[in-house]
């Protein structure tokens, strides 16, 4: 071996001790840089800031790497130090399980538990309109054995001129339910200033997709004593949807179940797109248990079974669905509830395939 041949090798290992010096000191700058963007509640990920960067790199480029190759280490680089951020930034997060690798268990006075490798199911009508009717569902939820009801007493809608719901009066039906045939009552509340009022009525209260980036509710419900359930937005992303239940707990209240109801995409063939995925990624992620409506994100009563099927298959901690005494009267959402005799089809299969993935 020549000694010149030599001299450039030993040079070449002191340029990686110097780049490895260099990507060290880069990456600690990059750690106190995330724990600036968590104090002032900003994204970890600016692409705009990448952009720029990349940018400067490649005007000073000469050689010999060509620009692309250039641009291609580095977003490597920004890449790692991105992780290096969000793994910082989630070790603060109270519903990380980083921060708690044990799984949070939600439990009831009836007895019911959510959680707990068991599978537990919330059904009832999409919205509340009688007495009648939701006793109807009621009285065979119970005679299943079954432990929630779930009806909307307030119902934020596309349209304004869309029936609304009953409200408080809505609300009174579900305790009177509740009252006659011991099951979990669980609604939506959409005004912050509601809670105090509805406390008395419900058992779980829902925060429906269309309001869950609604701050300020979140942060009244985290207040409360009362478990959550927090449904995905139409568009949001599982990191939002994470940030939105750290809202939650952040106030004080742990007792939260996410609900992923299906995301908005191109796709026309269902009502919305359900994201199976987000099951298995929100359990890694989070303590909390996660549940999947198969009403909303399909819209197609003929495909809800094999979905609520997968989504206890991929980990879910339960399944929500529509049931109504007679979904032709139904004064929304009448095309996606079951009535009773497809809900027994329904409930048989899903109780069956549950206990298989029990653990």
């Amino acid at each position: 071996m020549s000694n010149e041949l030599e001299s450039l090798r030993e040079r070449i290992e002191g340029i990686n001790d110097e780049i490895l010096a260099l990507l060290q000191e880069r990456g600690t700058i990059a750690k106190k840089i995330g724990e600036e963007k968590r104090k002032q509640g900003t994204q970890v990920y600016d692409p705009q800031r990448e952009k720029e960067m990349l940018n400067h790199l490649i005007d000073n480029n000469e050689g010999p790497y060509n620009d692309n190759t250039i641009k291609q280490l580095f977003k490597e680089i920004f890449k790692a130090s991105t992780d290096l951020q969000k793994s910082e930034n989630e070790k603060h997060l109270y519903v990380s399980r980083k921060l708690k690798p044990e799984d949070t268990i939600v439990q009831f006075d009836n007895g019911a538990i959510i959680g707990n490798n068991k599978k537990s199911f919330v059904f009832g009508p999409c919205s509340v309109e009688s007495q009648e009717q939701v006793d109807t569902v009621a009285k065979d939820l119970a005679d299943r054995g079954e432990k929630f009801i779930r009806g909307g007493a307030f119902k934020p809608r596309t349209s304004p001129y869309d029936f609304q719901g009953l409200g408080e009066e809505g609300l009174k039906i579900l305790k009177n339910t509740k009252d006659k045939y011991g099951l979990n009552v669980v609604s939506e509340i959409v005004n912050p200033s509601h809670f105090e009022m509805a406390d008395e009525y419900l058992d779980v209260f829902q925060i429906g997709a269309r309001n869950m980036q609604n701050f300020e509710l979140l942060k009244e419900a985290g207040q409360t004593n009362k478990p959550i359930l927090l449904k995905r937005g139409l568009s949001a992303t599982i990191e939002e949807f994470i940030y939105a239940a750290e809202y939650i707990h952040s106030q004080g209240n742990s007792n939260i179940i996410l609900c992923e109801r299906g995301i908005r995409t191109y796709e026309k063939a269902t009502r919305n797109t359900l994201d199976i995925s987000a099951v298995p990624i929100l359990k890694q992620g989070t303590h909390l248990p996660v549940m999947v409506d198969v009403t909303h994100s399909t819209g197609r009563k003929d495909i809800m079974l094999p979905c609520a099927k997968a989504a206890l298959a991929v980990g879910a901690d339960g399944v929500m669905a529509e049931v109504h005494p007679d979904p032709s009267v139904a004064l929304s959402d009448a095309g996606q509830q079951m009535d009773l005799n497809e809900f027994d089809s329904f409930h048989k299969e899903i109780v069956q395939a549950a206990k298989l993935y029990e653990k």
